[in-house]
């Protein structure tokens, strides 16, 4: 986490700053120009931007009325019904970040049921039939953070683990006990035996209860394998580091700081009495380094033929990290040193991923990989792609695309020998990250992007780095992994995205899988589901510990069937649905045009409208009607718009907005959802009502605010959560005794896991402070700027387009 505090010399009017099924790209008519360029101008007649008129809720029992005398619907689905003017109701936005919508499920499953911040479905009431889900002009589909990191997670040992015979569907709190000796399949609804030792039930040590087993109890579970779910013995936890050490590496000065952190936490790695560790060096050469045991100090030995790499020796680059680690430390303290004078400004990168992949291929393991430019020499060389004329064009953005297959290729092959490759882009300038992104993305890899890292002239990036780096050396990790991701008859899986290799139609490759990566899943509805009245989806992954341990974590997510198109809209999850399509409109960016992947955003929202406002909202009543249930739903996607990822006519960095991609790829849903609409909170005023009581402190719980300038006061000071990054806004007129206050950062010492606090003080004339006040100020996604609309302006279009 990366905070940001500066004081404001003034505040601006507004911002200074933009297989795919239905619903995305559904027909409707493109955006105009004037979208991208110049809004039109509003009426005296319209209300102003922030100033809308308010309007009183309806009492429920009118909407239940106006419904259609809904019966039996419970209330929270009731409102999720309530139609809402958004062009006249200003505050939509919840005091506390929004929660998970319920599903309508009873007591004993809901309590049963998987954790939303675990595994989550688009539509929380799944449609009986796929025709009923077209109506909707709504994606289904699943949101997963399989691995995350867990308090506490029920570990079950057992000589059986119970199965399903037909789909392998693993026993969960959703299947059905005909009697203590049979079971009903959750998804496939075969009827299955119940083992004998399933009789037993180690919590409670009693005979005779299976339905009271912890498996059957939670819907995330981790089981010990056996050694049936091994195609060899468990491999040891391997380490590979990979370091640009070209002039262009050592002038931004990461190396010291790779080092150093690396030796603070050697100690910290996951891993056994088994772990091993090597090193590769490269520029125009590549370096190995000799670490066995029986040495006084490292040895370096280089390969200068780039052409045709080979491992000048197999048996002592890849050490036991225990018993050389004496070794280890000298090689990390003086390695910045030995290239502190080169002059060597070439870069063979392919060249040493080569030798990664051949060092690696007999263990498997993690290679990280630090790279500062573009690679000149050798397989994988690249050339300049990028045009900084065209980088605000509002015709199209080139080259998202890969402009070579090596790395695609070489992921493919690491992927095969259970390496995964991590790639720090660490660059001021242009390396084409789409091409080299690759390596990472199908070895089931982690990207990490530093885009002015430097020693001295960018300290706070550098910071960032440590701690990033910190926490990736640290955070659990599992190796030579597969998920396989199961789903009631009827339902099927289309599309994966995240970064992985897709081994078969519903079984991900994922040489190593960690707890800080995010994957979602298209579905279709192939089957009438009339003749269930719950839809099961189940996630297993089978992956090996750093402590060399085979293990089975399985999450199980239950869900209600429904025949009524009031109740797909009343079981929408709208930040569910923000993350999926925007996976959606990555793809379509790289595939089609990013004009086209915005204009099916746009067209995604118009759509789900106008279906809601045709088929279930039958009340007469003018304006742009929203089910509350989907309310926020236009600020999300013109909140997605104005991303690096896919906006237009504001100056991006082609390395930038590819990273900002992959982001969105690779992200769990908490994550995107805080950088796409980030939290803004005011901190001067808050106080002690309605406050937390976490360890013996008191945690304030300030309101949010909407994303516009409005908000601002020069009295204020505001905290802005973008999920990587905070911004801590101080008004200059704020109150002396709140800034002496450090009692203040109490909420966001309770909010964040990773907190880095970086105090940059802003000069008016200074460029790292207009640098910074614009990143601010281009989160506050409801004002206008010379290339987007502002939120309200944003309604009146989409208004505009449902009348065509």
């Amino acid at each position: 986490m990366f905070v940001t505090l500066f004081l404001e010399s003034s505040i601006p009017p507004s911002a200074d700053m933009t297989k795919q099924a239905p619903p995305f790209g559904y027909g409707y008519p493109s955006m105009q120009p004037a979208y991208q360029q110049r809004p039109s101008p509003r009426t005296d007649s319209s209300p102003s931007h922030g100033r809308y008129n308010q309007t009183g809720y309806q009492h429920l029992s009118q909407l239940s009325a106006a419904l259609g005398g809904l019966s039996g619907v419970p209330e929270l689905e009731v409102e999720a019904l309530r139609p809402v003017n958004l062009l006249q109701e200003r505050n939509l936005l919840p005091h506390r970040p929004l929660d998970a919508p319920e599903p309508n499920l009873n007591a004993d499953l809901k309590k049963a049921n998987c954790s939303p911040d675990t595994f989550r479905c688009t539509l929380t009431n799944i449609p009986q039939t796929q025709a009923l889900l077209n109506k909707a002009r709504l994606p289904l589909g699943l949101l997963l953070h399989p691995f995350r990191d867990l308090a506490q997670l029920p570990v079950i040992t057992s000589s059986t683990i119970v199965r399903c015979r037909s789909c392998r569907t693993y026993i969960n709190p959703f299947v059905s006990f005909l009697d203590q000796r049979r079971w009903k399949c959750s998804l496939c609804y075969r009827v299955n035996d119940v083992p004998d030792e399933f009789m037993y039930n180690p919590v409670t040590r009693s005979y005779g209860e299976p339905h009271k087993r912890p498996e059957v109890q939670n819907s995330t579970v981790e089981f010990i394998a056996s050694s049936d779910y091994m195609l060899r013995p468990p491999q040891p936890a391997v380490y590979l580091f990979v370091l640009d050490v070209s002039h262009n590496a050592v002038d931004a000065g990461y190396l010291d700081v790779f080092c150093q952190t690396l030796l603070e936490n050697l100690d910290k790695m996951p891993g056994d009495t088994r772990t091993r560790v090597g090193f590769i060096t490269f520029n125009s050469t590549i370096h190995f380094y000799n670490l066995h045991e029986s040495l006084s100090q490292p040895q370096m030995l280089v390969v200068s033929d780039i052409d045709d790499i080979f491992i000048p020796t197999h048996d002592s680059l890849l050490v036991n990290l225990k018993e050389s680690r004496a070794l280890v430390r000298v090689l990390l303290t003086s390695l910045p040193g030995m290239f502190s004078q080169t002059r060597e400004t070439h870069s063979a990168l392919g060249p040493a991923l080569q030798a990664a992949y051949k060092l690696m291929s007999s263990t498997g393991g993690r290679v990280s990989v630090f790279q500062t430019q573009l690679p000149t020499l050798g397989a994988g060389l690249l050339q300049s792609r990028e045009d900084p004329n065209q980088r605000s064009s509002t015709k199209g953005v080139q080259h998202l695309g890969p402009a070579t297959d090596f790395y695609k290729k070489l992921a493919l092959d690491c992927s095969g020998q259970q390496i995964g490759v991590d790639l720090f882009l660490l660059s001021s300038q242009y390396s084409d990250l789409a091409s080299l992104a690759c390596v990472s993305k199908y070895s089931a890899g982690s990207i990490f992007y530093y885009p002015s890292l430097h020693h001295v002239h960018n300290p706070a990036q550098l910071d960032k780095f440590q701690k990033d780096l910190e926490r990736y050396l640290t955070r659990k990790i599992g190796f030579e992994a597969v998920m396989r991701i199961r789903c009631t008859k009827g339902l099927s899986i289309h599309t994966f995205h995240g970064n992985f290799f897709v081994r078969s139609t519903d079984l991900l490759s994922l040489a190593n899988v960690n707890p800080d990566s995010g994957f979602a899943v298209q579905m279709s509805i192939e089957e009438s589901m009339a003749d269930t009245s719950l839809a099961c989806f189940q996630a297993a992954l089978l992956y090996t510990s750093s402590k060399g341990k085979r293990r089975i974590r399985v999450h199980t997510l239950c869900l209600p069937v429904v025949s009524q198109l009031s109740d797909v809209y009343a079981g929408a999850d709208v930040q569910a649905i923000t993350c999926l399509l925007a996976n959606m409109a990555i793809d379509r960016s790289i595939s089609s045009s990013l004009s086209d992947a915005r204009d099916a955003l746009v067209n995604a929202v118009v759509d789900s409208l106008s279906a809601y406002k045709n088929t279930v909202s039958n009340l007469q009543q003018s304006g742009l009607i929203a089910p509350a249930a989907l309310c926020l739903f236009p600020l999300y996607v013109l909140a997605l718009l104005k991303q690096k990822a896919l906006r237009t006519g504001t100056s991006t960095k082609l390395d930038e907005r590819v990273f900002a991609m992959c982001e969105f790829k690779s992200q769990p849903l908490q994550q995107i959802m805080r950088t796409v609409h980030p939290d803004l909170y005011r901190l001067d005023t808050i106080s002690d009502e309605g406050a937390l009581h976490l360890n013996d402190c008191i945690v304030p719980q300030p309101h949010l605010l909407h994303l516009t300038a409005e908000k601002l006061t020069r009295e204020g000071a505001f905290l802005m959560d973008c999920g990587s990054v905070f911004y801590l806004w101080i008004g200059k007129c704020c109150n002396d005794m709140f800034i002496r206050d450090v009692g203040a950062l109490t909420f966001i010492r309770h909010n964040v896991t990773h907190l880095l606090l970086c105090i940059t003080v802003l000069c008016p004339a200074g460029a790292s402070q207009l640098n910074t006040k614009t990143s601010f100020f281009q989160h506050l996604v409801e004002d206008r700027s010379e290339s987007a609309f502002s939120y309200y302006e944003f309604l009146l279009h989409i208004q505009q387009q449902m009348t065509k």
